[in-house]
Parts: structure tokens; C-alpha cells; sequence
């Protein structure tokens, strides 16, 4: 089968998601915008399926004031509905009352890193709940592959468009669509601390691990360690399972 357009890309995933959210009774869409790529191209597709009924909320948590400005630059382009959530002092309490005494130091980070995922996910749900709209993620391919992303955070949502897309595949329908130059060729990142990226997280570049799952080629090293990162994060792909009695 030959590979799609962009232009035909995009139109089947506009109509997929309307798709979706009708079939499940939905009177629309909320998503999480960070001012990153994949959402901007989420938030941009949903309101090409929903016009009057697609919501982004943008989630700031000791946020780069950047992403915030690149998130409402995408909404006022494409004039999608926003609402802004600033979520600083609630992490900081949350944080504050949670016990830090008798743990590895090194698990620090990460455990309050994945409490904003999990924050934005409960926020998300809050207007999805009160709206009956359904929650749209940005995960793309190359991440839900080998998991870099938060359980019940930014994984925990209704459908994900660009579920079957790698990073590369983005890149273009991001292109295509007119997301703004400044977002596409930024460095990939989920904003949880200061300079953090997610091609320093993952230890791989997007090229290297789209090439591998397109083509199954890769040099052995990174050949292991992307089988590695998929078999370890398994779970986080699935229901939690049940015992079979």
C-alpha cells in the first residue's frame, strides 16, 4: 500500500477523530497544550474536527514561561478556545506534605517530575468531565513505544491521534498544517525541569529510534537498547492485569 500524503494524512485523522468522539457521545474535545509540537498538531487537527467544540488548557507547572507563549501562539493562530491552569502551588504542596525521608536520593526527580503529568491529567478530566468532552493525548509512536511517558499522566486520556506516527511523521504534518517554524525546530521537551529533553532522556535521537521502528535496522547497540526500553515498558501500554481465574 502506498504511503499516504501529508495532506491525505491529515484529513483522515480529522475525520477519525470526529469519529471517535461521536461514536463515544461526546460533545467535544479537551486537551493539554504545552507549546510543544505533537500537541500543537493535536490541538490544531481536533479543531479542524470540531470547530465549536475543541477546548486546549494550557497547564503551566514551574513552566518555561516559552512553552506558554508558544501554546497560546498555536491557539490564537488557529483560533482554538483556551483555558489556563496554573498549577505551581498545587504541586508545591502536594510536595510539601509528601514524606521524602528513608528513599534513594536519586528517585527524587523523577517522582516529582511525574507528579505534573499527573496533576495536568486530573485537571484535563475535570473539564472533560463537566464539558462531556473526550481527552486527546500528543503521544506519538516513537514515544509509546518505549514509554517515555508518564503512567496516569500524560498517558492517562481518551485517544491519541498520533498514536501511529513517529516523531519524523509529526514533524511534517506540523509543517503541513502551519504550525509556527519556532515550535517545529524546537528541542524536543516535556518541561519537567529546567533544560531537560526528551532525546537526552530517552538516550537516543528521534531519527535513530523512527528509523528502527519504520525500518526494524539500527546499529546493534541502539538495536538492544531500544528492544530493552520497549520490553521494560509494557505495562505501561496495557490494562493492569487481572489474574486469570
Amino acid at each position: 500500500m502506498a504511503e499516504l500524503s501529508v495532506e491525505e494524512l491529515a484529513q483522515k485523522l480529522v475525520s477519525w477523530i470526529g469519529d471517535v468522539v461521536s461514536g463515544a457521545g461526546g460533545k467535544g474535545v479537551v486537551l493539554g497544550m504545552s507549546g510543544g509540537v505533537d500537541s500543537s498538531v493535536v490541538a490544531v487537527l481536533c479543531q479542524r474536527a470540531i470547530p465549536k467544540a475543541t477546548l486546549g488548557v494550557i497547564l503551566p507547572c514551574h513552566s518555561d514561561k516559552t512553552d506558554r507563549e508558544h501554546a497560546e501562539l498555536v491557539a490564537k493562530k488557529f483560533n482554538i478556545s483556551v483555558e489556563v491552569v496554573v498549577l505551581d502551588k498545587v504541586f508545591d504542596t502536594l510536595a510539601k506534605v509528601l514524606p521524602d525521608r528513608d528513599f534513594d536520593a536519586a528517585t527524587k526527580r523523577s517522582a516529582e517530575s511525574n507528579i505534573k503529568p499527573r496533576l495536568r491529567m486530573v485537571t484535563l478530566y475535570y473539564f472533560a468531565n463537566r464539558l462531556n468532552y473526550l481527552v486527546a493525548g500528543s503521544g506519538n509512536r516513537s514515544e509509546l513505544s518505549v514509554g517515555y511517558f508518564s503512567k496516569h499522566g500524560d498517558g492517562g486520556v481518551d485517544f491519541l491521534p498520533l498514536g501511529n506516527l513517529v516523531k519524523r511523521q509529526v514533524r511534517d504534518l506540523a509543517m503541513y498544517l502551519g504550525i509556527p517554524k519556532e515550535i517545529i525546530d524546537k528541542p524536543p521537551s516535556a518541561g519537567l525541569w529546567s533544560g531537560q529533553t526528551d532525546e537526552t532522556e530517552i538516550g537516543l535521537t528521534y531519527n535513530e529510534l523512527d528509523h528502527y521502528l519504520v525500518t526494524g535496522e539500527a546499529e546493534e547497540k541502539i538495536k538492544k537498547k531500544i528492544d530493552s526500553m520497549m520490553n521494560k515498558c509494557g505495562h505501561k501500554r496495557c490494562f493492569p492485569p487481572i489474574p486469570p481465574l
